[in-house]
């Protein structure tokens, strides 16, 4: 059997006195404590990935298609549901290949760039599950001025702006600092993808400085958008509480519910991961609640505003017919 070069040994940086390794590629451990599940880990992850490709590929082509669904609220979706197979593909593949292979390398540079889409796409839905919020309050709260406040060209221009603000903002600067670390305290990435967290737990350069800028642009990107969120619900729940019939207040919140469910789903597990102490102490824990937004909320999307909305129902069945 053809022995594997550990990447650690690929360079080495020779001083007075001392050698320094150092790494070029890593290796993703994933779930390699599991072997023995990884065909069933395979079989449910791969199932669960076409559910989610296909899900919210559907929910594009029927923004697209049906007339029903030309409105401000779907364009959003639609966007959503793009960003949703963005953000599953840029980590399910490789991990569906790695429970299959022993060989789980990935170079700096490779680790680097699934980091930055990691991160410009996580920023992109922060932004965007603000703009569906503030379409939301608009609906509810100004419904008369709602036609002229939320036109097409708005619409288009408060996409571009969560796209490229998410492409360019934090998460460009937070690569281009993680490039400017040196990794040579070992090569195992204790995790299924190249997070923040295990890859500064790697470097032999100091990191304090790097997780100060990366921590502060990250609560930057996540803070101000769900800040956004939370004043609209505030004002679109007492805007709901102050209207005299039950009809009434059930059919504005209805409006409303399943924005809220994946905004609830997306930034829960965005806490438990990343504002809990021990998240991250416990690699098990970490990975598992990984999943929970980086597979099971991408594939939940389109089965929330699916089942509960009945515009998206009722454009199903005319494309049945």
């Amino acid at each position: 059997m053809k022995k594997l070069i550990h990447p650690q040994e690929l360079m080495t940086s020779v001083g007075p006195g001392n050698t320094t390794i150092m790494v070029t590629e890593f290796i993703l451990l994933g779930f390699g404590d599991l072997r023995g599940l990884a065909p069933l880990l395979f079989l449910v992850f791969g199932i669960v990935y076409l559910a989610t490709i296909s899900g919210n590929l559907l929910i594009m082509i029927l923004v697209s298609t049906q007339q029903g669904l030309q409105t401000p609220m779907y364009f959003f979706l639609a966007n959503l549901s793009c960003l949703e197979v963005c953000y599953t593909s840029n980590i399910m593949p490789r991990l569906l290949v790695d429970l299959l292979r022993e060989n789980r390398v990935i170079s700096v540079v490779g680790c680097i760039t699934q980091l930055y889409c990691f991160g410009a796409l996580g920023s992109t839905e922060c932004y965007l599950l603000a703009v569906m919020s503030y379409d939301r309050y608009l609906a509810v709260c100004r419904p008369l001025h709602y036609p002229a406040l939320m036109h097409g060209a708005i619409c288009l221009r408060l996409v571009t702006g969560s796209w490229v603000s998410g492409f360019t903002v934090a998460a460009a600067f937070q690569a281009a600092m993680v490039s400017s670390l040196t990794f040579c305290d070992g090569s195992e990435i204790d995790h299924f993808f190249c997070d923040l967290k295990p890859l500064q737990k790697l470097s032999c350069s100091d990191p304090q400085l790097v997780n100060l800028v990366c921590m502060s642009l990250t609560a930057l990107v996540t803070l101000a958008p769900f800040g956004l969120t939370l004043a609209s619900y505030w004002k679109i729940l007492f805007t709901v509480l102050h209207i005299p019939s039950m009809t009434g207040r059930q059919k504005a919140f209805s409006t409303c519910s399943s924005h809220l469910v994946v905004v609830t789903l997306f930034y829960g597990t965005l806490i438990l991961v990343y504002a809990l102490p021990f998240a991250d102490q416990v690699p098990i824990l970490n990975k598992t609640v990984s999943l929970l937004y980086t597979v099971v909320t991408p594939v939940c999307n389109p089965l929330i505003y699916s089942l509960k909305n009945k515009d998206v129902k009722e454009s199903l069945r005319k494309l049945r017919v």
